[in-house]
Formats: C-alpha cells, structure tokens, sequence
C-alpha cells in the first residue's frame, strides 16, 4: 500500500503558522503562565478562561468561567488550551480538560508555579523522573481536523456504551462523549481499578451527566446480552481488548476469547437490543497479521462485517462498523510509558529495531476520530456504506527517530549504545534489542484487496473492498472453531485454528 493515502487530495495546515490559544487558569497561575508562554514563544494566547474566580484585568482579555470555553475558543478560532492549575487541584484540572475537550481544542498542561517549586525528594532516581511530554510534539506534525458538529448528532441525547472503559481509548471516549451532552454514559470494564478511575474522574470533570460503572467482563455472552438489553444503549463503541503483541504469543487461546469471541459478544448483544450504531475499534495489525493479536483482531474485524450484513438482511435498525488505525501514543504501557521509565532508572531507553516504523496517533485524537467515523457511518443516506473506515494517520514515524526526539525534549543528548558501552550525565543511550516475536518491522492499514475512498469526514477514508461482504455462516463456522481450539488451552491447537481462518496470517512475523 501507499505511505499514506492519496487517491483523494486532503487538505494540509498553513505552515509555519503559530496556534491560537485560550489559556485556562485561576488567579494564583494567570500571571506565571502568561510570562512562561511569552518567554518560551509559544502559541498565541488570545485570552484568560477563568478555572474558579476570575482574576484581575491582563495583557490578555478575560473570556469568562469554563462554561464560555466553547462559545470563546469559536469566535477566537482558537485551536489549543493551555492549561495552568496545580496538580493538587484534580477535580479543577479534570474540568479544565473536560471544557477544553468540549470546545474542540487540543488540551495542553503548564505546570503551575507550586508544582515547579516543590522540594526535591529525600532519594532521587539516578536521574531527574522525565516531565511529561505532549505526545503530538513527538509525532511532528499538526493534530487531525475534527467535526465536533457531527460528533455531538451522534451522541447529544443519547445512551452511550463503551466497553474497555478504563483503558486509554475507553477513557478518552467517555470523557469526549461526556462532554457531547449524552443522556447517559455506561461505562463497561473488567479492570476494577481501571473502572473506578474513569468514574471518578467523569464524575468530577461532568457532574451533570448521568453515568453508570458496570464491572463486566464480554466474553461472559450471557451476561454482556443481558446487561445491553436492560441498559438499551442507542451507541455502543466497543475498545475493549488484548493488546501486548509479545505477551499474547505465549497466551492465544485468552486472546481468541478476548478480541474475537468478545467482540461477537458484545456486537450481538447491541444488535438485539436495538441499538443504533456499533462501533469496533481495530488495529492496523489487523492486516496481513503476523501476530496473534493481528489475527484475533482480523476475525473480530470479519465478525463485525458479518453481523451488520445479517442485521441489514433482517431488517434490523443497528448498523455495526470498524475503525482502523494504528498505534496510539501515550497510552498506558505504551513506548512512551516504558521510555519514561527507563530514564527515571538511568537508562539506556530500548528500541527493539532501528528500521522499525509505525503510525501514531495521540489519544484525543484517536478517540474523536473513532466517534466522527461513527457519526459518519450513521448520516450515510447509503445503506450499503462501507463498514470499515481508516483514520489518516499521516505517514509512518520511524521508532528510532521517535525514541530520539523524547531523549531531546528531557534535555539528554541519545546516543545509540554498542554493546558494553555506557553514558555520560548529559547523554542517554539507545539501546538495539532486536524484534520481539509476533513483531513486524512496518505495519500497513490496508490489504491489497481494499481500497481508501473519501469518505465526506475530514481524517477519515472509507474503506472499499473487492469482493462480497463476509458470509456470516462462514465467519459463524470460523468462531465455532476458535472456540473449540480456546476452550482447550492448548498455544497448538489454537494457533492451527488461527491459521485455518486468517490464512494470510504471517508467522512467525519477523519481517
């Protein structure tokens, strides 16, 4: 496939072109974030959002409380938020975001003055713990356009669902739907820990919305049938998932159960309890797999196709659909998690291969994407729309280029290690760990068999596939069998079973 798609012209940001900002702070922060950002040549800030009582008239223009956001970045043409609070303000600063999210803009975080001046602790790492860094700094191009407009259609009024609520994109798509002014959130996770975050954070940031935390597991299809049915969710956007390549090497018969029996689960239950649109999320891994992840997220993908078709033949109201992107930078356990840590202990930080190349995509954007793709999907006056939709990822970032642009922005000059050779204080080695099993060296979000079409969303490509739809007897025999194969636990059984219904699947994927 292309580096990136091109059958359809896109439109490009003006270069070179500073970002127009709001900042949000409260009266203790104002002053200090405006003298950080003038000194440092940051965006252009075109007002104050007051977070708490406004402060006292500025170089910048007061633009009101959180609640003018909205109404204040539009007429502005502001793009981004600047976000100044202390840390020990969660309940303000999870506000700050939701407003932000709610306005359409890319939330960023300055470090409030108490934050800065806060004492060293007693036992410090061998080295400083890494700030945080905006992921899209790292990605090196501009956020992806949004239609907030067709976002709020699809969920204003509306019961939501998500599944994998607690993790990276579950969260995100809780907070963005949130803030789109549902009738109710559901939140689905098996993850206590994870579920009682997200609630507690969706409770503080939107306090207005009535939600619901449902400790479930989707594999239990039993269950999962019986809560959709009661909950009658009108969107279900499903993340939830196994996700760690290497791990679910050594673990198929739990990745089958998860991503592919789970999504039947799960999809089937939305269908009968008349929801109207079911969304997956998938992974470029899912092409040409190489990985049991890739092939249990590939079935998933032809599970879904298969139950619209038949939902459509029946003459059912749902219409289910896939999302397909690549990898999402900042999400928990990710590259930038691990780096962070390999810092904090002294380094080196590892790359697995220096040729490796990869897609990325920040959270935010990802999870606004994923909701427009099913806004988009659902405003088709087609009824044989396309059932797969890509995100424009751009074009791939070379993992190596990536660990070297986060050694910079901690201040550490990389240095790729030979073996046995070591660091000085103001370097960071990078370390050559070699491909981990299941890994292949580039991904691609398309087959040879699909095509990307405009799909009348910007960032968005339907996807056209030669050939008829999945036959769901067919996909109904494949499931039974993995099923089988799962139930016995046995890596053989199930990785032959793998390979009898993904027969493009790759092993063992070292290239």
């Amino acid at each position: 496939m292309p580096a990136s798609p091109t059958a359809t012209p896109r439109r490009r940001p003006a270069p070179a072109q500073r970002p127009v900002a709001i900042l949000i702070a409260s009266r203790d922060t104002a002053d200090a974030a405006r003298a950080l950002l003038g000194a440092a040549g940051g965006p252009a800030l075109a007002g104050v959002i007051w977070a708490g009582p406004a402060g006292e008239p500025g170089p910048l223009p007061s633009l009101g409380s959180l609640e003018a956001a909205a109404t204040a970045a539009a007429a502005l043409g502001a793009t981004e938020a600047i976000i100044c609070l202390p840390e020990s303000q969660t309940a303000l600063r999870e506000a700050a975001a939701g407003a932000a999210a709610e306005a359409g803009l890319l939330a960023r975080f300055l470090p409030a003055p108490e934050d800065l001046l806060r004492p060293a602790p007693a036992a410090p790492s061998p080295r400083h713990l890494p700030a945080p860094i905006d992921p899209a700094t790292l990605i090196g191009r501009p956020a992806r356009p949004v239609d907030r407009e067709a976002i709020n259609g699809l969920i204003a009024g509306r019961r939501v669902l998500i599944t994998g609520a607690g993790g990276s994109i579950g969260s995100e798509l809780a907070r963005q739907a949130a803030a789109a002014g549902p009738e109710a959130v559901y939140l689905m996770e098996r993850a206590e820990n994870a579920l009682f975050d997200i609630d507690r954070r969706l409770g503080a940031a939107f306090p207005g919305v009535a939600r619901r935390a449902l400790l479930h597991d989707v594999v239990d299809a039993d269950r999962t049938a019986d809560l959709v049915w009661r909950l009658r969710p009108d969107v279900v956007f499903h993340a939830a998932a196994h996700k760690h390549v290497p791990l679910l090497e050594d673990h198929p018969a739990l990745a089958i159960e998860n991503n592919t029996l789970g999504t039947r689960s799960i999809a089937e239950a939305a269908i009968a309890a008349g929801a109207a649109r079911f969304v997956m999320i998938s992974t470029d891994k899912a092409v040409k797999p190489s990985s049991v992840m890739g092939a249990t997220k590939r079935l998933a993908e032809l599970c879904v196709l298969a139950l619209d078709t038949r939902a459509r033949r029946a003459g059912a109201p749902s219409r289910c659909s896939v999302v397909r992107f690549g990898n999402v930078l900042g999400s928990a356990c990710s590259v930038l998690e691990i780096w962070a840590a390999q810092l904090a202990e002294g380094g080196p930080i590892t790359v697995t291969d220096s040729r490796m190349t990869r897609y990325f995509m920040t959270i935010p954007e990802a999870a606004a994407l994923v909701m427009q793709a099913g806004a988009t999907a659902r405003s088709s006056a087609n009824d044989a729309a396309p059932a797969i939709h890509v995100l424009d990822m751009g074009e791939p970032v070379r993992i190596l280029d990536l660990a070297q642009r986060f050694c910079r922005a901690h201040g550490y000059h990389p240095v790729i290690l030979e073996p046995g050779e070591s660091t000085g204080a103001d370097r960071v080695g990078i370390r050559i760990t070699g491909i981990r099993p299941g890994e292949k060296l580039h991904e691609e979000l398309v087959y040879d068999a699909e095509q990307l079409a405009c799909s009348g969303a910007p960032s968005i490509w339907a996807l056209r596939a030669e050939g008829p739809a999945p036959d769901p007897d067919t996909i109904d025999h494949a499931l039974a069998d993995l099923a089988a194969a799962a139930e016995t636990r046995d890596a053989t059984r199930c990785l032959e079973a793998l390979a009898r219904h993904v027969p493009e699947m790759r092993r063992p994927g070292r290239t």
